[in-house]
Formats: C-alpha cells, sequence, structure tokens
C-alpha cells in the first residue's frame, strides 16, 4: 500500500503534492510570502567554497522540501526548526560561532557560483547591499489586494454583476462564509479592497457659478486628458492597431488609385504634419459628445458625457466597444439655466458650454504646442502633439460648437435660405473668428457672440472643418426616414406602403415588417437601415419615375457613404448621386408633398466628400458609438447609483470599473506574454529588428484585421467562388434519410429524381446505380459560406438556409447566386452567375459511390439569366425558368453557390393582396434583384472596384 508524498509549507502546513506547486503557493499567499522574506533577511550565506560539514545534512533544516511523518505534527502551524531554517538560495550552511553569530547581523552578502579550479582557486565574489533602495512595493503579487486567482475572479465577477446591497446579501449566505471564505466580509472591506487598486486618471470636479437673474451653481466632472491619451497610446492592447505617422495608400504600385480609410491615409494628417518640427507624433483628438437623458419612464435627471479617442488607433478597433479605444473624459453640466429669462437662456447656455469645455480641454493648448513624451504601445518614447482633429455629434451640438444658429450651416457660410441648392459655399475660417469681440461680425456669419470659444487657444484646429459625416442622424435617420419615407407614403399612401412592406420575402437576417411601417412609434437606426435594403424595390410601379429616380439617388448615396474605403471612384458616385437627387426633387414639391429643400441635413450631404478626403470614411465617426457608450458610462452607472448627488457616485463607480479593467487587461496581456514567450523562437542578433535605428513610424496596416491590405486587391470576388471560399455544413444531417416522397412534398422538389439522374449521367458517366423513390437522401437546413473580406465592405461569411423548419410558418426557400462558368467570371460583376431558388442540400447515399460523399449537393429551381438593368429602378430583372411548362430545375455542387440573394417581386401601384411573405416568391412572376440587401453585393454591382 503505497502512501502519496506530500510537501508542506513551513509556515502555513498547507500540503502540497508538488514543490513547484508548494512554491507558487508561498509566492501567492501573502502571509507565507512575507514569512519567507523575513527569513531571507535573516538568513547568513557563506561560501560554497568551504568545506562541508561532517554532520551537513543534519543542519539543513529547509521545511518546503519537508514531509513531517511524525504523529505530533499539526498542520496549520510551523515545524520547530522553522527558527533555524536556512533559505533555499543557500546550498550548505555551518553552525556559527557566537563571534560569528555576531557578525553575521551586519550587512548581509549574497554569493554567487564559481567553476572549481584545481590550480587556481579563486575566493568566492561577495557583494554588499544597499539597504532601502530597489524595494518592491508592499510586495505585492499579481491578485494583490486579494489572495489569489480565485479571489480575483469572485471579485471581478461581483463588481460587474452585483451592486453593494447584493454584494453584502452575497457575503452574507451561509456558503459564501462558511465555504468561500474570502478575506472580504461585507461589501464595505471589498469595496476598500477595489479601490486600493490602480486605476486610470483620477476624476475631479470644477464648480462653474452661474449669474443671471438669479444665481446658480454647477458642477463639472473631469479628467486629466493627457493623461488619458497616454494611456491610449501606450495601452500594449492597441499594439497591433496603432500608426504613429501618416502616409498615402494606393491600390497600385504606380500610385494612380488612392485609397481613403483610418486617419493616417487622409490629408489632414499629411498636412498637419508638415507643419510640425521634424520628428514629432501627432494624436489626432476625436471628440464626442452628446446630452442625454438619464431617467427612465419620469424625473428628468441629464447627463452630458464627452468621449474621447486618438486617430492613431484603427476605426475598426475604435468601434469595438469592449476594447475602450474610445474613453469617457468628463461630465458637462445639463443646467436648465432657469436665472436666464427667455430671451438670454440660449445664448448663455452657449456660454456656459464653451467655458466648461475650455476648462476640460484646457490641457490640450501647451500639449498641441509642445508636445509631450509618451511611452508607445511599441515600447519606444515619441513626443506626442495631441491636436483636436475631428469632432462626432449632431447637428444641434454641431451648431453649438462652432457658436451657430442653427439656421445656418456650421461648416460653411451659405445663407440660410440658401441649404437646399447644390452650391458650393466657402468654409468659414476659424483665424477670423477666434474671438467674439465684434458682435456684429459675428451676426453677419451666423453666429452667436461667444467671447471666448473653448476651441479657440487650440493649436492647428479648424473647429469648422472638424464637424465629421453623421450617418446616423443625417443620412438614416434625417434624409431617409425623416424626409424621403415621409414624402413617398403621401404619394403612395400609409395603407398601399404597409401591404409592400407586410409582403415583402423574407431573407436570413431582414428584419420582416409583418405590420408595416405605419404603426411603429419608437424607431431606432437598425430599422433605418433594414427599411432601406427593400425601400427602392418596393416603390417600383407605385410612384411616378422621378420619385423613384430620386428615392435610387439618395439610397445609392447612402450605400456608398457607408464603405468602409474609399477610392476617387467610389467619391465620384457619391458626387453623382447627389447631383442626380438634386436634378429630380423638385418632383416633391410638385406633388405637393414637400413646399422646399431648405433643410439641413440635406445641405450637409454636399460636404461628404470634402470631409472624408479630409478624416476617412465616415463609418470611423459615426455617432452610434457614442449612442452606445451612454449604455456603459452613463445609463448603467446612473442606475447603480442611489439617485441622489449621483454625479460624484456614478464617477467613483467608472473609477472601480475601471481598477477592475485594468487588472483584467493586465492578467489578460501577462497570459498572452506568457504564450508568445513559450511559442516564439529568441532573435538572433542578425534580426533586422535588433537595430533600434531601422524602426520606422509607419502603421501596421498589414496586421490589421480587415480582411486583406487597403492597397491590395483583395482576392474576394462576388463573380465567382474562389479557392479561399469555404462551404461548411453541420457535421451531422438535421434530417437523415429522407425519402423521395419527403422530398417532393415538404421541399417542393418535384423533379428530383430527374435532376439527380441528369447529374449523375454529366458527372458519373459510369455509374450504374440510378436514383429511384427507394433511395433515401440525408438533409441539411443551410450552408455557410466563407470568402476573404472585401476591404471596402468587411464581410466575410453569409448563410444559406435552404429552409425554415418552424413548425408555426411555412417552408422558406432561400435564393442564391450559382456559378454556371467558373472560368468566364469578371471581379465586380455578375457575369457567369444565374439565379436559382435552393430547395434542398442533401449528400449522395453509399450506393453512388464516394464521388460526392464529401462533396454535398443541392437541388435548385432555376430563373432565366439577368436581362439587364431597369433604367429607372437601377435593378437586374429575373423572372422564372421554365421547360415544358415545368420550373426548370437541376442538382449543382454545394461549392458552386456563390453567395445567397434576395429577390423583390414587382408589386406595382396596387398590390396583390393574396401576396404574403410566405407565398411571393410562389406566385409572383417577375422579380428585380435587390442589390441594397447588403453592402457586399451593393459593391459588386456598382461596377466600381
Amino acid at each position: 500500500m503505497s502512501s502519496t508524498h506530500y510537501h508542506h509549507c513551513g509556515y502555513c502546513g498547507k500540503a502540497m503534492p508538488t514543490l513547484s506547486g508548494l512554491k507558487r503557493h508561498i509566492a501567492r499567499r501573502p502571509e507565507c510570502q512575507k514569512c519567507w522574506e523575513a527569513m531571507v533577511a535573516q538568513a547568513d550565506c557563506v561560501s560554497v567554497f568551504d568545506e562541508p560539514a561532517e554532520n551537513d545534512h543534519e543542519q539543513l533544516n529547509i521545511p518546503v522540501g519537508v514531509q513531517p511523518d511524525g504523529p505530533d505534527y499539526q498542520p496549520g502551524s510551523p515545524p520547530e526548526a522553522m527558527e533555524d531554517w536556512e533559505p533555499p538560495s543557500c546550498t550548505r550552511s555551518h553552525s556559527l560561532t557566537s563571534e560569528e553569530s555576531e557578525s553575521s547581523k551586519r550587512p548581509r552578502v549574497t554569493v554567487e557560483d564559481a567553476e572549481d579550479d584545481d590550480d587556481d582557486i579563486r575566493p568566492g565574489r561577495f557583494f554588499e547591499n544597499f539597504d532601502g533602495a530597489a524595494k518592491t512595493t508592499n510586495g505585492e503579487h499579481t491578485y494583490s489586494p486579494f489572495e489569489d486567482d480565485e479571489e480575483w475572479d469572485l471579485a471581478a465577477w461581483m463588481m460587474k454583476n452585483l451592486g453593494q446591497t447584493h454584494i453584502d446579501e452575497f457575503l452574507k449566505l451561509p456558503i459564501t462564509r462558511n465555504h468561500t471564505t474570502p478575506s472580504f466580509h461585507n461589501a464595505r472591506s471589498f469595496l476598500q479592497k477595489v479601490d486600493a487598486m490602480p486605476h486610470g486618471p483620477s476624476w475631479g470636479c470644477k464648480k462653474v457659478v452661474v449669474t443671471g437673474d438669479l444665481e446658480d451653481e454647477n458642477g463639472e466632472m473631469m479628467t486629466e486628458e493627457v493623461e488619458c491619451i497616454g494611456d491610449l497610446i501606450g495601452n500594449p492592447l492597441f499594439k497591433h492597431d496603432m500608426a504613429y505617422a501618416p502616409v498615402r495608400a494606393y491600390k497600385d504600385k504606380a500610385g494612380l488609385h488612392r485609397l481613403i480609410d483610418d486617419m493616417w491615409t487622409v490629408d489632414w494628417w499629411w498636412e498637419t504634419q508638415g507643419q510640425l518640427l521634424e520628428g514629432a507624433t501627432i494624436a489626432p483628438v476625436i471628440l464626442a459628445s452628446d446630452k442625454m437623458t438619464l431617467s427612465q419612464f419620469r424625473g428628468d435627471k441629464t447627463a452630458w458625457p464627452v468621449y474621447l479617442s486618438i486617430g492613431n488607433i484603427s476605426k475598426e478597433k475604435r468601434r469595438e466597444v469592449s476594447s475602450r479605444a474610445t474613453i469617457l473624459i468628463g461630465y458637462l453640466p445639463a443646467a436648465q439655466l432657469n436665472c436666464f429669462s427667455s430671451e438670454t437662456r440660449s445664448l448663455a447656455g452657449y456660454r456656459l458650454f464653451h467655458h466648461c469645455m475650455w476648462l476640460l480641454l484646457e490641457p490640450l493648448i501647451d500639449a498641441g504646442k509642445n508636445g509631450v513624451e509618451m511611452v508607445c504601445t511599441d515600447s519606444n518614447v515619441r513626443r506626442v502633439y495631441p491636436i483636436l482633429a475631428a469632432y462626432v455629434a449632431d447637428f444641434p451640438e454641431q451648431c453649438l460648437m462652432a457658436c451657430c444658429k442653427e439656421n445656418r450651416c456650421p461648416k460653411c457660410l451659405v445663407e440660410a435660405n440658401g441649404r437646399g441648392d447644390p452650391l458650393t459655399s466657402l468654409l468659414r475660417d476659424p483665424t477670423l473668428i477666434k474671438n467674439g469681440q465684434h458682435p456684429q461680425a459675428f451676426d453677419a456669419g451666423g453666429l452667436r457672440a461667444v467671447h471666448q470659444p473653448f476651441w479657440a487657444d487650440l493649436p492647428y484646429s479648424d473647429i469648422f472643418a472638424a464637424f465629421t459625416p453623421d450617418l446616423l442622424h443625417q443620412i438614416h435617420k434625417g434624409v431617409f426616414k425623416d424626409h424621403l419615407v415621409k414624402w413617398c407614403t403621401e404619394i403612395v399612401g400609409s395603407e398601399e406602403i404597409d401591404s409592400h412592406f407586410k409582403a415583402m420575402p423574407d431573407y436570413a437576417g431582414l428584419r420582416h415588417f409583418r405590420n408595416g411601417i405605419s404603426t411603429i412609434k419608437q424607431w431606432t437606426g437598425t430599422e433605418h437601415k433594414e427599411m432601406q435594403k427593400v425601400f427602392v424595390g418596393l416603390l417600383a410601379g407605385a410612384v411616378q419615375d422621378h420619385v423613384l429616380t430620386v428615392a435610387r439617388a439618395l439610397l445609392d448615396f447612402s450605400y456608398f457613404a457607408q464603405l468602409k474605403v474609399h477610392t476617387e471612384a467610389s467619391l465620384t458616385e457619391l458626387d453623382t448621386a447627389l447631383a442626380t437627387f438634386h436634378s429630380h426633387k423638385q418632383v416633391f414639391v410638385e406633388l405637393g408633398v414637400c413646399s422646399h429643400f431648405n433643410i439641413p441635413k440635406i445641405h450637409q450631404l454636399t460636404h461628404y466628400v470634402h470631409s472624408i478626403r479630409r478624416y476617412g470614411s465616415p463609418d470611423g465617426f459615426n455617432t452610434e458609438l457614442p449612442e452606445r457608450l451612454h449604455i456603459d458610462f452613463a445609463k448603467d452607472v446612473y442606475q447603480s447609483s442611489n439617485k441622489r448627488d449621483y454625479e460624484e457616485q456614478m464617477v467613483l463607480w467608472l473609477q472601480r470599473q475601471e481598477a477592475i479593467y485594468l487588472r483584467i487587461s493586465f492578467l489578460q496581456w501577462l497570459r498572452d506574454r506568457h504564450i508568445n514567450t513559450s511559442t516564439d523562437s529568441p532573435p538572433t542578433s542578425d534580426s533586422d529588428d535588433s537595430d533600434p535605428e531601422r524602426v520606422e513610424d509607419k502603421p501596421q496596416m498589414h496586421q490589421r484585421h480587415t480582411g486583406s491590405l487597403p492597397n491590395q486587391q483583395s482576392p474576394r470576388s462576388t463573380g465567382a467562388p474562389t479557392d479561399e471560399d469555404i462551404h461548411s455544413l453541420a457535421k451531422s444531417p438535421a434530417y437523415p434519410r429522407q425519402t423521395i416522397d419527403h422530398l417532393e412534398m415538404a421541399h417542393g422538389a418535384v423533379d428530383f429524381i430527374p435532376a439527380l439522374t441528369t447529374f449523375l449521367s454529366k458527372h458519373l458517366p459510369r455509374n450504374k446505380v440510378l436514383p429511384g423513390c427507394q433511395d433515401q437522401f440525408d438533409l441539411f437546413k443551410q450552408v455557410i459560406i466563407t470568402a476573404p473580406a472585401i476591404s471596402q465592405v468587411g464581410e466575410t461569411a453569409v448563410t444559406v438556409p435552404a429552409s425554415s423548419h418552424n413548425k408555426n410558418r411555412p417552408a422558406h426557400f432561400d435564393m442564391v447566386l450559382v456559378s454556371e462558368t467558373r472560368n468566364d467570371c469578371q471581379n465586380g460583376s455578375l457575369n457567369g452567375l444565374r439565379m436559382a431558388q435552393i430547395r434542398a442540400i442533401f449528400k449522395l447515399p453509399p450506393q453512388f459511390g464516394r464521388y460526392t460523399q464529401a462533396r454535398p449537393l443541392a437541388y435548385v429551381e432555376w430563373f432565366t439569366p439577368f436581362r439587364g438593368l431597369d433604367p429607372i429602378v437601377g435593378m437586374y430583372q429575373v423572372s422564372r425558368s421554365t421547360r415544358h411548362h415545368h420550373r426548370n430545375a437541376a442538382v449543382v455542387h454545394v461549392d458552386e453557390i456563390v453567395r445567397p440573394c434576395h429577390l423583390i417581386p414587382k408589386m406595382g401601384r396596387e398590390i396583390d393582396h393574396h401576396w404574403t411573405s410566405h407565398n411571393v416568391y410562389e406566385l409572383a412572376n417577375e422579380f428585380f434583384l435587390n442589390d441594397f440587401i447588403d453592402l457586399d453585393l451593393f459593391f459588386s454591382c456598382s461596377g466600381i472596384t
């Protein structure tokens, strides 16, 4: 009978099966670690060259390697020999005389091993330590101030999911007290540990006294902006998404076709870099703000958060909320200013806002002029110049930033009544109006007399040009929902529009407005974009041609603006779409649904091309991100407070959450570093990276997560499946061993046997087995097609459902594009593709051989080849293909399917009321290929490269 050998801790007596586990225990448990350090401090080390004592083994009292076997051993109490224990770094020790013992209390020495030399035995090298130098901070371990990794995981979970009351309740549970036994016993002691953890820049509050007819006092919470920028540019998690110098990206080596996406590829950074000293590093500051309501259903509690990011970080990373590449830097006072009369309250609000913003951004003035040395993600120190580059806000806040009246444009000098015309007005010049000492000049330019705008002293900044395109409020909600949909609904009628939406065929991921749109009261940006996917197709035949032309032009503008990478061709398409709108917009006035086009959001479209060239693609500055950040940095924070004096409670809660996040990020960095260290080979002296002078400040665009390089032709093509396309099926069929009768009845595959016979005769001419009613087939629900991402679009995977097996709904069979002639397909077009409806995805049974066992098949029904673009709708037209008065069906390989697609039936002015979203594919004869269903298909059908 064998006994397990355990190693016991000499300090607490805890048993460990391995010596390495015991060492980790001492390193992680603060009490044991302190005892060990105390032993080391009191230990006397001698030279290893001394002769060993005769009974040396009796004096090696090292409890970390001892297994106490005596019956008197009590776990949890240190052994008696602990007082004489020698630290592990000393390999041998002697019994010391009293004289030696007295001398051992003098400054300590350490021992260094040396090779034995029979001829020349040199004495050991001794070093005298300098007491008080290079000490660690309280001996903290990785999970300090918590005991170990398990307690840290518990703490992180509690901070994320529980409030203070629930923390107390949880810690008072008997199972928590008796079995978990954490080092904290209530919410107070727990939060004290959290507050002791390192956190980001500290919060401060500045009081602003407003004097009107009465006096009012408002508080502004803020952090240190320069320190926040240093945290962002030095965050190691952004190492592969960081750029430090501007570049110009091209599709070709000759530099003829320019690419515009991230901020380091645009004109602003290039021009501003030329104004600074050589070697300077710019941190383009991106600000965003949005006043919002905190109360739910009742109350008037509001907050005005201000967010900050930098253009050095790729826009893909900035859009990730979980990455925290966009951070909160302050709350502005959202005062109602009741101490002012109604005539002066508006101007007082402007001045209060600019004064508070000046207090918030004052550190950027000196930092932007002289620069600040910062440690960057690549561990290099650079002199960084944080410069305000872009401001993300909706139209009312843009006017507030620019000190502009809301009946004027915050970017240009267009007249108040000229915003509906396609005019090219002069842009505002900040150098002429940076201080408001001439109110008459302000009135002439449509500005408010704000004597000291917050941007007046910010170096190299142009606040008027800094306003970036706002896809959410200007296009999706503004031009499309508030104007185009409203006008077209008045022309067609709300009941008829609802009928068209109800009969729209289903598509994977497409929202079906089963009750129409007239009954929806609360709209979101997602619903606006879902409507855009089908709006042009359902208007075909229901409105006049000029109305349809305007709708198509505005939707073209919307989709081209959403591209993630822009070229000169896409910018030309934006100008063309906007010109088409202005050429045909008068039809809405003639029909009496619109009286004028002097609308701010329509005028803002004229600035899109200039803003894209200057700051990059609009998807990097969309206001959808600040709207989403409100949940984490305002709404959830407010709900965690007691709703009284909530500002101070909110920032304290945020500071604690940030401390937890920083520790999680640090632990993840440690794990990644350990993995990289264990897998990577050590660098050699011949490596080019070892020369620090050869490191260039260029953006590592080859490490971005956008699929393909911005300056290379993407291998992805909608024209045909490439070798990199992956068609994935489930490991097991959803419906195994289905009969021919089931295929004909449930899937409508009425010509399954003839189609399969034709397929086998073509691909297996030597096969002697013919399909019959006795055969059974394994059926699959869907196939997932994964393809390399198009850099302009960024989408990589699509799902093709074969059918919908919801018992409460009829079966649904998707439309797909199938490659008939792989060699004739061309990039960016539909050449060589044909429309089909997929009825079943299956595999052949074993009796037909092994040829198709690893290559699944699909039964499809063909449509006619594309007949060309409709001149008004701008979509390809198709209809059902028939043969001998039956639908033309065939069996094809699944890997010949390029992607799913969506067809919109030609509904006409009045829709057939027998049509529903479930049967319209069966009842209608003529269809449009809906190129607005996603950006991938839209980009491919546009013909641009």
